[in-house]
């Protein structure tokens, strides 16, 4: 199984990180267009499955499947997007898209007096991007093409 990319947005839409382990297609497009696209994706698919569903949803949307791979959703109380695209063959991963949030974005991003969880994460952060590394390369399901 494969782990493609990552994307971190703001409650307001503004992507505060991207973070990509294996894309077989460059992007025809500027990064700030894609994250654009796929905020308005996210808020499209939410609003509709919400509207669209015979139940009351827990957990409302947390994935979409294609034949090429799975977008994998997960939000927090208080609006942060996590957004983790993986090979289609993927289960349900919300509880490590909530462990991603609750130890390495609050320990590192939250918990940093020297940044602040609204603000772009960049560079700088070298501790967060090493531990969210580390996080997903010790998933099961990061396969070793991703390690190539």
């Amino acid at each position: 199984m494969v782990v493609y990319n990552l994307y971190i947005f703001n409650r307001n839409g503004q992507c505060l990180f991207y973070r990509e382990w294996l894309r077989r297609r460059p992007g025809t497009m500027t990064q700030e267009e894609e994250f654009k696209l796929m905020n308005g994706f996210m808020h499209s698919i939410k609003s509709f499955v919400q509207r669209l569903s015979p139940q009351d949803l827990k957990d409302g949307f947390v994935s979409f499947k294609t034949n090429c791979y799975k977008l994998n959703y997960y939000e927090t109380a208080t609006g942060l997007k996590f957004v983790l695209n993986t090979d289609n063959n993927v289960g349900n991963i919300r509880d490590i898209l909530h462990q991603l949030y609750s130890t390495i974005f609050v320990n590192y991003i939250v918990k940093n007096p020297s940044c602040s969880a609204t603000d772009i994460i960049n560079t700088e952060q070298e501790i967060f991007i090493e531990k969210l590394d580390e996080f997903i390369s010790n998933l099961s399901i990061f396969a070793q093409t991703n390690k190539a």
